[in-house]
């Protein structure tokens, strides 16, 4: 056992030394008796020493005087005694067990052995060691008959079995020897007889040799010869039967057992008590010293004996001629009675607990010693549940090895309880289990009063009270911890005891009393610091409280089920503290923020990280108070989601306040901006994630059946919501402003763009708005959040486009100040959209862009290039029409690439409206190629002219020498005018019908089409052109320097002003 102590009793062993006195256990008188039986023990020896014993008897007497703390003279008087005492008579316990591997003398091959034994007093010493010669002295010729022992004879047998015990005396070790003869027992048989037993010719042979033999004379098998002085105390082995001659040199083996012991030992010890009580004395003296010698080393005696006093041990032992189990006797009594007074290892008691049980004899024990057994049994019972119901004091975890001592006791009260030597002499057999579980529960007691008399303030009020039991509650629950992860296990396994559950349902239920009992004076108007260790000692209950779910199943509440109710008057200081200290602590953030980004990768000010410990705080605030009560639950979260939207509310306020005193100029004031609209967005995330955090999903299910679902809703999720579209606000307020900001430049730079030299390239003219875009918009991309940048974005990209509107409406003639314009726009567009890190070009290409890049494309470009986009518009239009109001033209048209030529076939016209008085038309058809800047050397074909007919039918061919390329270009087409021919004046326009010629059959082949008539008919619907006018002629028409501007204008108006085409 360690230094910490299962020594409650008596003396402690650390106030002894080595070298003290020890008779303590003895008296003085007694000490000295048994003094003078180690010194007669030692003096005495006999036998020749073990290997692991100590040989030296001087060493052997230094050893035993400083065991029992004699001093010289003590020892020399003591000593002197002993040499004058009377000498002990040595004996030889011999015991012969058996042989094996025998001569067969008999005729039938075996042999009736029996054995002659006796001590030589002066032994025949070989002439040389070398000497082979047999000795042919038998016993009875060596020893006199009266000191021969003869064992049984055994029949007909070569392994015989006698296990004989004969006591030897002897005087002197050096001279005695040991003489052991086997012979074959030969009695009378007849002849016939013999035959009878016949079975080999070895045998015949055995009956001639009878028959020289004298009648009735043994056979000799073998003999032993042992010098005394060449035994151990104790010795058992096999030894070689030696022959008398050569004749057969292998005559088996002898199993003998010795044992070298006194009679009539003079030392009045062995005079006047029991052998089992004197030695039982002596090993109590020795371990006494052994153990003591290792507390003075600090070292735990784990039940191994020193060479010398287990030297000493064995020779008394075998001396006295103890049995083992007398032994073992000894050393219980001897170790459980040590044990309650010194500390070693409880593992010791453990061998004589199983020895004593499988030697368990009763009848072998003497009623004094059966009482004395008893006895040791009884206390040792009571004094293991003694250090048991201590366990927390006796055992402690910051000794080491308590946990194996601990076990190591119950395992040795467990196995003695099981001893059939308990059961029969403790006759009042207790139940092991149930008396531990009552130890455990009165120590459990013990210990917490004990606990709360070390805790009890010095001053007497409830915060000092509150303190203190937060205190106790601390320690009862490390003690429970304790038991539940190192010590249940033991007492589990051992006893099966539950010492978790004893000492959970004991500690819970003082706990609930002596907290009751303190908690009676609390009322609303408590002070600050009584509230702060109240809330100490809420979490402190709550936490014993849910330890109970390592019990085993278990009926009924527990003491402290409805603990909360305790506290219901402290709660609203709890939330109060909890608000206080995170409304203050992110006022002093705010005051200290430099707003400055915080670290390398941040976007937002140190006072965000301070705001966002806060709310943490708070969060773990309702987390710890944890309240069971689920209506009073949804109240207090309705508080704290309350004050956390206030602090919110006012961060936004003070870091705005801050950002405008910290700013001396437009361009601090602008970064500071940045800081405040990502603190913002910060905060808003940190609101949005309070759902999650405080579980508002667990306390709707827990306050489904008490609250309605709305009114959760309405109390929390909005009140939520409201903080979450302030903040908001507040975020969309900050970057409109810093959009104002870049506005007035973003104006300025288009403005000077839009009066800049139409000399310059488009190009050379927007590089000073994409560097002071590109300087801006750099800058706040390092200092917003990506989602704030983006809303700056969108800002900007409106007012951009609102800008670019305005300076495009300006009526200017120049298209190279379009081409400035639609260059920028184009610009911007990349810019704004930065490969994908932008906007999206979705949000992008709003209707305002749309329109007004068609517009800036439009105006931008050439007179030709518009002209080709006025054909297209009208080819698609065509297209896209599918009434026959004015009629339909039908036409083949094919086109050779090996010729470069276009054919066109006019088939006829169909349902054309009268235009002349007689209610019918003279109608023909002009083919022309537009635009007619790609195809200037082609004329206008015209086929002939059909009287009074609304479906002519025409049937004539044109052919047109054009490239193919030519017919590939943009807005390239056939436009095909039927006319109602008029003598008098002008020709009335019938219609109008544009076939593209980008998909003319031949064209995107290499060969030509053989058979024209497999050409598909192409029907066109007749169209009129809008008397409104159209954007892009009115863009022609604004460029009066432009003659084929002009010109073609002029013939599209005059079309237009045959239009039957309603405004």
């Amino acid at each position: 056992m360690d230094a910490a102590g299962e020594t409650p009793m008596g003396t402690l062993p650390g106030e002894e030394s080595p070298e003290m006195d020890l008779s303590h256990r003895f008296s003085k008188r007694e000490l000295a008796l048994l003094y003078e039986e180690v010194l007669y023990t030692i003096r005495h020896r006999l036998g020749k020493p073990e290997h692991h014993h100590v040989a030296d008897a001087q060493e052997l007497y230094a050893y035993v005087q400083k065991a029992f703390g004699m001093d010289a003279e003590e020892h020399s008087v003591i000593m002197q005694q002993v040499k004058e005492l009377e000498s002990p008579i040595f004996c030889l316990k011999a015991t012969v067990k058996e042989a094996k591997g025998i001569l067969g003398k008999d005729v039938s091959g075996f042999s009736d052995p029996y054995c002659l034994l006796g001590i030589e007093a002066k032994s025949q010493e070989p002439a040389h060691p070398d000497h082979k010669k047999r000795m042919k002295a038998v016993v009875k010729d060596l020893i006199p008959e009266d000191q021969i022992h003869r064992t049984q004879v055994i029949s007909q047998t070569l392994s015989p079995v006698w296990d004989e015990t004969f006591i030897l005396e002897f005087e002197d070790t050096e001279t005695a020897s040991f003489h052991l003869d086997m012979w074959d027992s030969d009695v009378v048989e007849s002849v016939r007889h013999k035959l009878g037993e016949l079975t080999d010719l070895h045998g015949l042979k055995r009956i001639f040799k009878d028959a020289r033999k004298d009648k009735g004379q043994d056979d000799f098998l073998g003999n032993v010869v042992l010098r005394l002085k060449d035994l151990h105390c104790w010795d058992d082995q096999w030894y070689q039967l030696e022959p008398r001659t050569e004749t057969y040199p292998n005559r088996g083996q002898c199993h003998l057992q010795f044992l070298l012991t006194h009679k009539k030992r003079a030392t009045t010890s062995s005079r006047t008590q029991p052998s089992y009580t004197v030695h039982r004395h002596l090993l109590q003296q020795l371990v006494s010293y052994e153990i003591l010698q290792h507390q003075a080393g600090s070292v735990a005696w784990d039940g191994e004996l020193s060479r010398h006093a287990s030297t000493v041990l064995y020779l008394h032992a075998t001396q006295k001629d103890l049995s083992h189990f007398h032994q073992v006797m000894a050393q219980w009594l001897a170790y459980s009675k040590l044990y309650q007074s010194l500390e070693f290892s409880s593992n010791c008691l453990l061998h004589q607990i199983t020895s004593i049980e499988y030697q368990w004899v009763q009848e072998r024990l003497r009623p004094e010693q059966k009482a004395e057994l008893a006895e040791s049994f009884q206390s040792l019972l009571t004094y293991g549940v003694s250090l048991i119901r201590r366990y927390r004091i006796i055992f402690p975890l910051s000794v080491p090895r308590s946990t194996e001592r601990l076990q190591s006791l119950l395992r040795v009260l467990v196995q003695m309880c099981k001893m059939k030597a308990f059961h029969e002499l403790c006759t009042l057999s207790p139940d092991l289990p149930q008396t531990v579980s009552v130890a455990l529960k009165s120590g459990t007691t013990e210990w917490f009063h004990m606990k709360k008399q070390h805790l009890k303030p010095m001053v007497k009020s409830m915060e000092e009270n509150g303190k203190a039991l937060s205190r106790l509650l601390l320690e009862v629950i490390g003690d429970l911890q304790q038991c539940q992860k190192i010590w249940n296990k033991f007492f589990i396994n051992t006893l099966k005891l539950n010492l978790f559950s004893i000492a959970y349902l004991e500690l819970e239920s003082l706990v609930a009393e002596h907290v009751q009992g303190q908690l009676r004076e609390v009322d609303s108007s408590m002070s600050k610091p009584t509230a702060e260790s109240l809330f100490q000692l809420y979490m402190n209950l709550q936490e014993l409280y849910r330890m109970k779910d390592f019990l085993p199943k278990r009926d009924g509440p527990l003491a402290l089920s409805n603990f909360h109710q305790w506290f219901k008057e402290a709660v609203p200081q709890w939330l109060q503290k909890a608000y206080t200290i995170a409304l203050e602590r992110a006022q002093r953030a705010v005051q200290m923020d430099q707003l400055t980004p915080f670290g390398e990768h941040n976007k937002h000010s140190t006072s965000t990280v301070d705001l966002s410990t806060c709310y943490a705080q708070i969060v773990k605030t309702w987390q710890q108070l944890n309240w069971p009560d689920p209506e009073e639950a949804f109240m207090i979260m309705v508080k704290i989601v309350e004050d956390m939207c206030k602090i919110a509310l006012m961060y936004c306020r003070l870091i705005k306040e801050r950002a405008e005193a910290l700013s001396l100029n437009e361009g601090e004031a602008a970064n500071r901006l940045c800081i405040v609209v990502n603190n913002i967005k910060q905060l808003r995330l940190l609101i949005l994630k309070l759902p999650s955090q405080l579980d508002w999903a667990q306390l709707e299910q827990r306050t489904g059946a008490v609250i309605d679902q709305q009114q959760i809703q309405h109390t929390l999720h909005n009140q939520l919501d409201s903080t979450v579209s302030c903040l908001d606000h507040e975020v969309r307020d900050v970057v409109q402003a810093l959009a104002t900001k870049l506005e007035k430049g973003i104006a300025r730079h288009i403005q000077e763009l839009s009066s800049s030299n139409d000399t310059r390239e488009p190009e050379d003219s927007i590089i000073p708005l994409m560097k002071f875009l590109e300087s801006e918009l750099q800058y706040l991309n390092e200092h917003l959040v990506q989602e704030n940048f983006k809303s700056l974005l969108t800002l900007l990209w409106h007012h951009t486009l609102a800008v670019l509107s305005a300076a495009a409406g300006q009526q200017v003639p120049s298209a190279q100040h379009y081409k400035k314009l639609h260059c920028a726009l184009k610009s911007l567009e990349l810019c704004f959209h930065a490969e994908g890190c932008g906007l999206p070009l979705e949000t992008l290409h709003t209707a305002a862009f749309l329109s007004l890049e068609t517009h800036l494309a439009l105006c931008s470009a050439t007179s030709r290039k518009l002209i080709q986009k006025y054909f297209s518009n009208r080819i698609q239009q065509q297209l896209d029409t599918s009434s026959e109001k004015y009629g339909a033209v039908t036409i083949k048209a094919l086109y050779r690439p090996s010729e470069q030529k276009l054919r066109v076939e006019v088939l006829n016209a169909v349902n054309l409206i009268p235009l002349d008085s007689n209610g019918s038309s003279d109608p023909f058809v002009q083919l022309t190629l537009e635009p007619r800047h790609e195809f200037p050397e082609v004329v206008a074909r015209t086929t002939q002219c059909k009287r009074n007919e609304l479906h002519p039918l025409f049937d004539e061919a044109f052919d047109f020498l054009i490239p193919a390329e030519k017919c590939r270009q943009e807005g390239a087409c056939l436009l095909l005018t039927v006319f109602d021919y008029d003598t008098l004046g002008a020709n009335d326009l019938e219609g109008e019908a544009f076939f593209p010629l980008h998909h003319l059959p031949g064209l995107d082949t290499d060969e030509d089409q053989a058979d024209a008539g497999r050409v598909p008919q192409t029907r066109l619907p007749l169209t009129h052109p809008k008397p409104t006018g159209d954007e892009i002629l009115r863009l022609l028409e604004s460029r009066k320097g432009d003659k084929e501007a002009q010109a073609f204008v002029k013939l599209r108006k005059q079309r237009a002003k045959q239009s039957k085409e309603m405004e």
